[in-house]
């Protein structure tokens, strides 16, 4: 007894020093109790705090208490965490921001008897959004465009120049040997040469050319609308200034050079990966050639041939869809717990015109060159919903691309098609890799925040492929997270992998998330998973992706191959 009561003193003590307040909500006797910093969120010197729902709404800004009512019911309806912010009253004229998680727990009939949770006050909110939508859209050291962004303007200017036939370029700048300035004089003289040389390339450029900061020595320009000649000059100026003006550093004045690749659009660079992988290759070609000179990206006759058979496949790839031959295969995904199917992870597949399935390594990396991508995410997302509507007893996970998440047109179709239909959401999950997460995590974040408001779960993919942090991982509210095949396979025999798999289960517990590991092609590697905790596993071992499951002809999932 002493014990649990030092215990209780701790944790009441931490909550406090956190500024976080704790609760525990009696859903059937509507009673709240709170432990923690008390007077920080409410009033300070608050004597006594909401003891029940209504008394607790009462606190709640009018025009929040919806918002936190139905984040509330779509938890207590569908599972995963309450996660909202919302504003409460003070006595003064002040209205102060709260941020509320919690997780209900049910009753041995599935019923939500008890809800636990954490609020803490938000403070300086408005500047906190600036921060995170500066750090969402620039880079910190520089003040230029971040790479997402840097991105979709080069999109932009070359969805443009196809429309209206003006040539434009993309050149991809890389500061040389900066690693040597970075050893000799230190980190802070190798910023300050990052930060020059954006300047220098400021001074350079006209208004309406585009610059963003790609990587570590690294920098994009977008020539949205110049003559032939214009990438060179362009180019030839920037050389020619940093030529003749050495850098400010703490350590003194340092003489620096670039190498610079570019490449034109859209006569050359259909797209921006395409613009920025072929003047990527440019840059490589200028440094191989000695350094501090521009390369113009040119077409071999191989990539020549090559851009013609991708275009070629692109207008193929249209006209599969007029015609229908596109769909999915399904792989199960083995619980745990019951060793029997939870769900099916869906795959892309084409028929060609013969009726011959054509590999998805086939036409998905020129789909996504293309930017068709978006086209063929829009019909497998109609596929699965077609699937859930006929097999209520069935669930899916589906996979979208990054250019998808950025896409709106996808989350309207998605809310067309399970709007008053919560059996359909509940049962969707939706798959986004770690690394497309990672590449804007403002935008990742926004697109699981809409999908969970949808009531279908999100899953992370490829997890342990990026470097997603513990501060990424509780700005995204995920429910589950892929294990990344990699260090899966051999699992049995590798001490590494088994370390790491450990790691990365424990974060996931850390944040309550459930785990997939993928990749699973034999019984052993299955069963060190299931003594270590994985939630679920998916592999050859339990069933290869299938054109025609059971389920779909006898209209029930069956149990998988490889369960024991």
């Amino acid at each position: 007894m002493e014990q649990q009561t030092n215990d209780a003193t701790v944790f009441v003590a931490g909550m406090k020093a956190a500024g976080d307040l704790a609760y525990v909500w009696d859903l059937e006797q509507d009673q709240i109790t709170w432990a923690g910093a008390l007077d920080e969120v409410f009033e300070p010197g608050a004597l006594k705090a909401p003891s029940c729902s209504e008394s607790f709404h009462a606190w709640i800004v009018t025009q929040d208490v919806s918002h936190r009512l139905s984040s509330l019911k779509q938890h207590l309806a569908n599972g995963g965490s309450l996660d909202c912010d919302y504003r409460i009253k003070t006595t003064g004229e002040e209205e102060r921001w709260i941020h509320e998680r919690g997780r209900a727990e049910t009753d041995n009939e599935g019923q939500p008897v008890r809800l636990c949770g954490t609020i803490r006050v938000v403070a300086n909110r408005m500047e906190l959004e600036s921060q995170l939508e500066q750090r969402a859209n620039y880079d910190d050291l520089t003040g230029h465009l971040n790479k997402a962004r840097l991105r979709d303007a080069l999109q932009h200017s070359i969805d443009y120049n196809k429309r209206f036939d003006i040539q434009g370029a993309y050149l991809a700048i890389g500061i040389d040997k900066l690693s040597m300035i970075n050893d000799a004089y230190g980190h802070e003289a190798a910023d300050a040469v990052i930060v020059g040389v954006g300047q220098v390339m400021e001074r350079c450029l006209r208004v309406i050319d585009v610059i963003g900061r790609i990587g570590g020595d690294r920098f994009g320009l977008v020539l949205g609308n110049c003559v032939k000649d214009g990438p060179l000059i362009a180019a030839e100026k920037i050389l020619e200034a940093l030529r003749a003006n050495p850098i400010d550093t703490p350590s003194g004045p340092v003489h620096i050079t670039v190498s610079i690749g570019g490449v034109s659009f859209p006569q050359v660079a259909k797209t921006a990966h395409d613009a920025m992988t072929c003047a990527e290759s440019a840059l490589q070609d200028a440094k191989a050639r000695g350094r501090n000179c521009y390369v113009s990206f040119e077409m071999t006759p191989a990539q020549r041939a090559k851009q013609r058979r991708d275009i070629d496949l692109g207008q193929r790839l249209l006209k599969a869809l007029e015609d229908g031959r596109f769909a999915l295969a399904y792989q199960p995904v083995i619980s745990r717990k019951t060793r029997t199917v939870s769900y099916y992870e869906t795959l892309l597949r084409l028929y060609d015109e013969q009726g011959a399935l054509v590999p998805a390594a086939d036409f998905v990396p020129v789909a996504e060159a293309l930017g068709h991508i978006r086209l063929l995410d829009l019909r497998a997302l109609d596929i699965a919903i077609a699937d859930l509507d006929a097999h209520p007893d069935v669930r899916l996970a589906l996979n979208v691309s990054s250019l998808t998440i950025s896409e709106r047109s996808w989350l309207r179709r998605l809310s067309g098609l399970v709007q008053g239909r919560p059996d359909i959401a509940r049962r969707l999950t939706i798959e986004i890799t770690e690394t497309t997460a990672m590449e804007d995590l403002r935008t990742s974040a926004q697109f699981v925040a809409e999908l969970r408001d949808m009531g279908c779960r999100v899953s992370l993919d490829d997890f342990g492929s990026g470097y997603t942090s513990f501060q990424h991982m509780k700005e995204m509210t995920l429910d589950v997270v892929k294990i990344d095949g990699s260090f899966v396979k051999d699992v049995a025999t590798n001490p590494e992998n088994q370390l790491f798999i450990s790691t990365l289960l424990g974060l996931a517990r850390g944040f309550g998330l459930e785990t997939v590991a993928e990749c699973v092609e034999t019984a052993d590697d299955a069963q060190v998973l299931i003594d270590k905790g994985v939630d679920y596993l998916q592999g050859w071992h339990y069933g290869k992706p299938d054109m025609a499951p059971a389920w779909r002809t006898h209209g029930r999932p069956r149990r998988a191959a490889g369960t024991r």
